[in-house]
């Protein structure tokens, strides 16, 4: 693919003597940050439906692939190619039933055929846990995510989202308890047992509750500088407004634009 080819060609000149020092200088640890970020980038694009900052943060998103290849390449690792190919036998392997002669009867049947064969192949058939394998450093509620959905294929999950709802309501009474008793280990404990349930529920309505989070954020940050702009206005801080003022600016905020 002609694309790929020059893509690949532009980043091995800009890695190569003569090219530019920064992207020269750059390794596989210095490139995480911009991989997360680039990856969230995307995120909000597609949260947006906005097709063409979606075009461009996926192509920023493919920039640290090929980025991360070449610098494997110039170390005898892997090249681009080889992540590409090995991929391409992955989805082959994982889809029998597109490439081979198995037969399904529904997506939840490829999603336990797909468990299976991700299971048998070289180094997953050793784990022993259903926390082996997910990375520490994902952030934690996609960690808490992956956990909870993995214990739901080992058959270990609530009936329907009533039992998670009441297990919430359950542990805001013991968040209650643990403040009262002033004890901050017991109440970041019951806190953290709060939020875990909190996306176990998410999980069961089929909510991604990072997404949801993410939206959230942008809708206070949106809502709240109402009130930033009404200060400003009033030449004052907004920590000098009073309380029933901002919450007069803050119902306002949240009624819904005509």
């Amino acid at each position: 693919m002609k694309e790929m080819d020059r893509l690949v060609e532009i980043m091995e000149t800009l890695r190569a003597p003569g090219g530019c020092p920064w992207d020269a200088k750059q390794d596989h640890k210095s490139l995480v940050p911009s991989l997360i970020e680039e990856a969230y980038e995307l995120v909000e694009a597609i949260e947006k439906d906005d097709a063409d900052e979606m075009e461009e943060e996926l192509g920023d998103v493919l920039l640290q692939v090929v980025f991360h290849s070449i610098i494997a390449g110039e170390d005898g690792q892997f090249t681009f190619a080889e992540v590409a190919d090995r991929l391409a036998d992955k989805l082959v392997y994982r889809h029998p039933h597109v490439f081979g002669n198995t037969e399904v009867a529904d997506a939840a049947e490829v999603t336990r055929n797909w468990d299976q064969l991700k299971g048998a192949e070289n180094g997953k058939s050793a784990r022993t846990s259903i926390a082996d394998g997910i990375p520490a450093s994902m952030p934690a509620l996609l960690y808490a995510l992956k956990l909870q959905s993995r214990a739901r294929r080992a058959g270990f999950d609530w009936d329907d989202a009533k039992g998670v709802i009441e297990k919430l309501r359950e542990e805001i009474d013991e968040i209650d308890a643990a403040a009262k008793s002033r004890d901050s280990a017991a109440v970041a404990d019951e806190i953290g047992d709060l939020i875990f349930s909190a996306v176990n529920l998410a999980r069961k309505l089929g909510v991604d509750p990072e997404a949801a989070v993410h939206r959230v954020n942008r809708r206070f940050a949106g809502r709240f500088a109402h009130i930033e702009k009404a200060a400003r206005q009033q030449g004052i801080a907004v920590s000098e407004m009073p309380m029933d003022e901002k919450e007069r600016i803050w119902q306002q905020a949240k009624k819904p634009r005509r």
